[in-house]
């Protein structure tokens, strides 16, 4: 690491993690943010087994709770790490081995569980490593079949314990696995619908893993949006002479004016919103730059709503559309449209 913060003492104890609780607390109240995200592992420390972390995560939560109490500072989502740990290697509910699916669901049972009891207005599901390196060792049919089987029991789970928020999936593409079952947009979409998911779950879509998938950030807003499971935006974006996920704050206002225009055309995101989750550089040293990344970011997507906001009240955009397909409007063109052609 290039810098050290003064509130994080690098150990994998309670206590530091509730030091860095009470700092990202502070944080966020000094940006005027109203709402945080959380994977499990991020802000609890793993134990020795599953009760033992689970305990250590208790522990934590109680002190989240009582922060966003006396802050006001609500939950957006939570969600589980089943990616780090060795144990997920060959990924968790789409792992060949039924006990880590098993311990995969137990550990998503406990992450929707806080997430309901601090109020969070969503839980995603980020697919980590659900895919494979080679066909000559995978059952991919099995493995989409056991991923489909693991989502319908965590929403039947939601709904047995009364958790009215959205259930979210994060698609990304390629890394860490060579084929992710996610992909993309178009691939988790497919997905839902082939299994029956699409009523439960919708789509978390980050700027990142658009453009790793090969897509622009606003083409998969849009299909998403097209088919009505647009639920999140993950903020970060990367560098498009990269071939990995870098995790960066988005401050290209091009892009970003065409993404809220979808967000704006399907009149906001519901229960959904914004998160970061990007990192500063290793040559950001300071502080300060903390700040300074996350204020440039929120600058670039409030400049790009309000550019989304003004296109779609000139409607220029639109008129330029409409003028192309018009021929759909009657003779042939109308009778595609209504089925009557034959």
């Amino acid at each position: 690491p290039t810098r050290r913060w003064h509130f994080d003492d690098g150990t994998e104890s309670v206590e530091n993690a509730i030091r860095r609780l009470r700092a990202h607390f502070e944080f966020l109240q000094k940006l005027g943010v109203g709402f945080y995200c959380f994977h499990d592992r991020d802000i609890a420390p793993e134990g020795k087994d599953l009760a033992e972390t689970n305990k250590l995560l208790d522990q934590v939560i109680d002190e989240a709770e009582k922060l966003q109490k006396a802050t006001g500072i609500k939950l957006l989502w939570g969600t589980a790490n089943l990616f780090s740990h060795p144990r997920y290697m060959n990924g968790a509910s789409t792992n060949p081995d039924a006990h880590v699916f098993a311990y995969a669901a137990a550990q998503v049972k406990k992450a929707m569980e806080v997430t309901h009891r601090l109020g969070g207005e969503n839980y995603v599901f980020w697919g980590g490593r659900e895919g494979y390196m080679s066909l000559l060792n995978t059952d991919m049919k099995a493995e989409l079949s056991h991923f489909a089987k693991f989502l319908k029991m965590a929403a039947a789970y939601k709904k047995e314990i009364g958790f009215q928020g959205q259930l979210l999936i994060e698609p990304k593409p390629l890394e860490p696995t060579k084929h992710q079952y996610d992909f993309d947009a178009g691939n988790v979409i497919g997905f839902l619908r082939t299994y029956g998911l699409d009523k439960d779950y919708k789509l978390n879509l980050e700027a990142n893993h658009c453009t790793l998938a090969g897509h622009s950030f606003e083409h998969e807003l849009t299909l998403a949006s097209d088919s009505n499971l647009l639920g999140s935006i993950d903020a970060n974006t990367g560098d498009t002479l990269l071939g990995w996920d870098t995790d960066q704050f988005n401050t290209d206002v091009k892009s970003l004016t065409l993404a809220m225009l979808v967000v704006v055309k399907q009149q906001g995101l519901g229960s959904g919103g914004f998160n970061f989750d990007a990192k500063l550089r290793r040559e950001s040293t300071d502080p300060e730059d903390l700040f300074y990344a996350h204020i440039g970011s929120i600058d670039a997507f409030a400049r790009g709503l309000r550019n989304a906001a003004r296109l779609t009240e000139d409607r220029a955009l639109d008129s330029l559309v409409e003028e192309r397909y018009k021929s759909y409007k009657d003779g042939i063109g109308a009778r595609i449209e209504s089925g009557e052609a034959t």
